[in-house]
């Protein structure tokens, strides 16, 4: 299993789109805690739309993935919430090819980060696009 993760900032959605389409990614699973956007492409309601225009997948885990959280990330994961995320994230990506969503494209600046050592702790591949 792999997972893949990738940031849409600075990207237009026709270079987003062709970044999954080039790795087979089926589902993208969008962790920003706020599925909103600047960019009205990539706003919750109008990427559903468009990547399901391209055979793509649109799973919402923010509630339960998202950043933002008091305390810090670090504390939140140990949160059965957190768990619950990650254990539907991991079951997903059991069965689809996956991408990670959120805002910020350099990973070491976005709470993917701890999410990828989560699933790297656990032995899953993880990708960053």
């Amino acid at each position: 299993m792999i997972v893949y993760t990738i940031g849409y900032w600075g990207r237009t959605i026709s270079e987003f789109i062709k970044i999954l389409k080039e790795n087979n990614i089926t589902t993208v699973i969008d962790i920003r805690r706020f599925p909103r956007s600047s960019n009205a492409d990539f706003s919750r309601e109008n990427l559903e739309r468009i990547l399901e225009d391209h055979g793509i997948k649109y799973v919402f885990l923010g509630e339960s993935l998202g950043g933002f959280v008091r305390g810090g990330y670090e504390k939140y994961m140990e949160t059965e919430k957190f768990k619950e995320g990650l254990n539907t994230l991991i079951e997903i990506a059991g069965r689809e090819v996956v991408a990670l969503m959120c805002k910020e494209r350099n990973v070491k600046f976005c709470h993917r980060r701890f999410i990828i050592q989560r699933l790297e702790g656990l032995g899953i591949n993880v990708k960053n696009l």
